[in-house]
């Protein structure tokens, strides 16, 4: 064979007649699944296995990643044509086939990062090794974005791994380091270089001059059982349970994952490909596949690059960050701001405070040493970046100070005036403030264009979203400079414009209202919290009620100057005063709220709430209640954007979904309009309406968009 050199790979042979294939997309941010390279590597391949002097083929990549996946662009228009797409799939697997059959052997030499079809290519090589590198993971994530690995990898990674094992790998996305990839058996070998990574690859073809894949061997015994045996029928009836519990029905891609694995194992391998192929094609038609991949794929990586940023201004660089505040969103600020590498001046009332938040960053780092993701000399580091103080005075030469002390606008202003005091003038003043308004907080700033909003989301070390909000007088440089910093501590950011409670905590605030409104017209509280999860909230609106305090939520109501207050949260803040101030019950941390949370048990629903809140309006069904408890956050996130507060329907879909659990098959708020109907979802509002009150009306604007059959995507187009 003659030497190849492409935009998509190099292939040449040595003289002892290996070849080696380098992926190297280099028209694209990395390697990728995609058709082109598909078509292109399978020409080539199959090309070496009709040439009698090609003894084997190293496949490898050029790149730092090996290929993180499949191009979702091409995804994102793959339904339309289900017979032609499902055929397509059908000629690719039986030109994979070819060489997996061909005598040849292939040997995947994976450097870097295999992931979903980068992982399925791997898979249809004979043997794979891998560079033994902690940086480096393997797994397939397809479940993540609503799909099931279509090239390959759900019926063959059983074979490899056995039932248990691959059904972790394949329902849950799970990804594993190059150790446990090996003891699991999903790769053959590892190394230790690059060097002997090739090494090992080119011994291994010398060795195995007939190569055949396990699904082809007779002999080949699946770990751990097939599925008649008895391992096996309990792994897939756990499985089958498991999956009804936390999923409710919500996610197809697990259940038919599930389908064909069940199936497939029972069939001749060519026989199970083409049910693989007729779930996939199934699936990325999906509603729930769309949502996953425009919302969880698409539209979150865009916003960790940092696509909100203003496009006219300079990378604002972060080397030294002051935090005001070392309480428990403070402490969580310093340590992931720590960990992206930045100092860290860590302030409190007391010299004391500071360290006790410091010390916050410590356990985390403990714990990662006895998981052996860190080591003390790292831990140490971190540690040595983090400055406590008491004194304004070293918060001097930083380049950003986020505030985050107590919810008290009077407080607020003492902190901003003192920092603001030796605080070079040209540099940027955050505030972390859940609810009040920013150009509120604003006006105790000498400079207001440098004075923004950047929302964390509790603990901070673990939630990814951080809310950018814009005060009337903030200039691009601010908006930069937040953007830039989120993204260097490795956090999603979305910019919204300012309005009391913003976006996340304004339509946050409507789910555990209607649930609490639920509750006072009778609905037994067991069903609202488990509708709630049925929907796929991860808990019920009581609970979560309980978890960030009725305290807070009357706390934010009486510090709310402004007039006339809607009545709905009138309504809320009365139910919760009741609770609060006639029973005691202010939350989780004082062991009862809507709960009982008994020290050392389970929590309990208080058994005093259904017979003190009576029916008092007709007997609702499952239905209505799922509606009320999810469309009212929708109905709300589109007030938000018509509004203003929110600048794109991505926006609110990104915050819903990572700001507080919104399920991301909908999605997220915005595009769960469509995913109900946009006709119906109004017609359930106008329902509402006249059931339930005021909250539930529709604009007009809303409206419009129903009556010309439009998606919530092109409000404003």
């Amino acid at each position: 064979m003659q030497n190849i050199k492409n935009d998509l790979f190099e292939f040449s042979v040595d003289g002892d007649g290996i070849g080696l294939l380098v992926i190297n997309q280099v028209n694209n941010p990395t390697n990728l699944f995609s058709s082109s390279f598909i078509d292109a590597y399978l020409t080539v391949a199959s090309e070496a296995v009709a040439d009698e002097n090609v003894k084997g083929v190293i496949v490898t990549s050029g790149r730092s990643m090996f290929m993180p996946g499949a191009d979702l662009r091409e995804l994102r228009t793959m339904g339309s044509d289900p017979k032609g797409q499902f055929e397509g799939m059908m000629r690719m697997h039986a030109r994979f086939r070819g060489i997996e059959t061909g005598g040849t052997p292939f040997v995947a030499a994976i450097n870097g990062t295999a992931m979903g079809g980068g992982l399925e290519l791997c898979l249809a090589c004979h043997h794979r090794i891998v560079l033994n590198n902690h940086r480096i993971k393997l797994g397939f994530p397809e479940a993540k974005v609503g799909l099931l690995p279509g090239g390959g990898g759900t019926v063959k990674a059983p074979y490899l791994m056995g039932l248990q094992t691959s059904l972790m790998y394949l329902l849950q996305g799970l990804e594993a380091r190059p150790q446990k990839a090996l003891k699991d058996g999903l790769v053959d070998d590892t190394a230790e270089t690059p060097e002997e990574l090739l090494a090992k690859a080119k011994a291994w073809i010398n060795n195995n001059p007939e190569p055949q894949q396990p699904w082809d061997n007779k002999k080949h015994r699946m770990p751990g059982g097939g599925l008649w045996s008895p391992k096996g029928l309990q792994t897939m009836m756990g499985a089958v349970g498991n999956l009804t519990k936390i999923s409710h029905g919500n996610y197809p891609a697990q259940n038919l994952i599930l389908k064909v694995i069940h199936d497939g194992i029972q069939m001749p391998i060519d026989r199970a490909l083409e049910v693989e192929a007729r779930y996939f094609i199934k699936l990325v038609g999906s509603k729930e596949a769309k949502n996953m991949i425009r919302t969880g794929f698409m539209g979150m990586q865009a916003a960790k690059k940092g696509k909100a940023r203003p496009k006219d201004q300079p990378k604002y660089e972060i080397k030294k960050l002051g935090i005001l505040g070392a309480g428990m969103m403070g402490a969580g600020i310093a340590y992931v701001s720590a960990k992206a590498g930045m100092e860290v001046v860590l302030k409190d009332v007391t010299k004391e405070g500071a360290e006790r938040g410091k010390s916050y960053s410590n356990k985390i780092l403990d714990k990662a040493i006895s998981r052996k993701r860190s080591t003390p000399a790292k831990a140490k580091a971190l540690l040595d970046r983090i400055q406590t103080t008491a004194s304004p005075a070293d918060l001097e030469g930083c380049d950003l100070v986020i505030e985050a002390v107590f919810e008290d606008p009077k407080l607020k202003d003492i902190v901003t005036k003192e920092t603001e005091a030796v605080l070079a003038a040209d540099k940027i003043y955050a505030s972390n403030t859940s609810t009040i308004p920013i150009s509120l907080l604003a006006g105790f700033s000498a400079r207001p264009a440098n004075f923004i909003g950047i929302h964390f989301f509790s603990p901070v070390d673990k939630m990814p979203l951080v809310e950018i909000i814009v005060g009337e007088k903030t200039e691009a440089k601010a908006i930069a400079a937040a953007v830039d910093y989120t993204v260097a501590i490795g956090k999603v950011p979305i910019v919204v414009n300012d309005s009391r409670g913003f976006f996340t905590s304004r339509c946050f605030g409507t789910f555990t209202s209607e649930g609490m409104f639920l509750l006072e017209e009778g609905v037994p509280a067991a069903m609202i919290e488990n509708v709630a999860k049925t929907q796929g909230m991860p808990v019920g609106p009581l609970a979560v009620t309980d978890e960030v305090t009725l305290t807070l939520g009357l706390h934010v109501y009486e510090s709310d100057p402004t007039p006339n207050k809607p009545a709905a949260q009138t309504r809320a803040y009365k139910l919760g005063k009741d609770l609060v101030e006639n029973h005691g019950r202010k939350g989780k941390k004082w062991g009862a709220g809507f709960y009982d949370y008994p020290e050392g048990g389970k929590k309990k629903l208080w058994k005093e709430l259904n017979s003190k809140y009576n029916s008092k309006v007709e007997t609702l069904d499952k239905e209505t209640v799922a509606k009320r408890i999810m469309h009212r956050q929708a109905l709300e996130s589109f007030r938000c954007l018509e509004e203003g507060v929110l600048n794109t329907v991505i926006d609110g879909d990104i915050g819903s979904v990572l700001g507080w659990g919104f399920p991301i098959y909908t999605g997220g708020a915005l595009s769960y309009i469509d995913f109900v109907g946009i006709k119906q979802f109004v017609a359930d509002c106008d329902d509402f309406k006249a059931r339930f009150g005021d909250r539930w009306d529709v604009s007009d604007a809303l409206r419009a968009l129903a009556e010309a059959g439009k998606s919530i995507h092109q409000f404003g187009k």
